[in-house]
């Protein structure tokens, strides 16, 4: 097989996974890193 070949198939392979996280649906992971970076901002500006 050659290579371009060979990477098309991968590329076709990875897109047909389902196991890609999409940033809107990461759900409590991605809130409490949001609330966390929040808090940060607002003691930066309070001192």
């Amino acid at each position: 097989m050659k290579t371009n070949a060979r990477f098309i198939k991968s590329v076709i392979d990875a897109s047909n996974k389902e196991g890609v996280n999409l940033p809107w649906s990461r759900g409590t992971r991605r809130a409490a890193f949001i609330a966390k970076r929040a808090a940060l901002t607002s003691q930066q500006k309070a001192a």
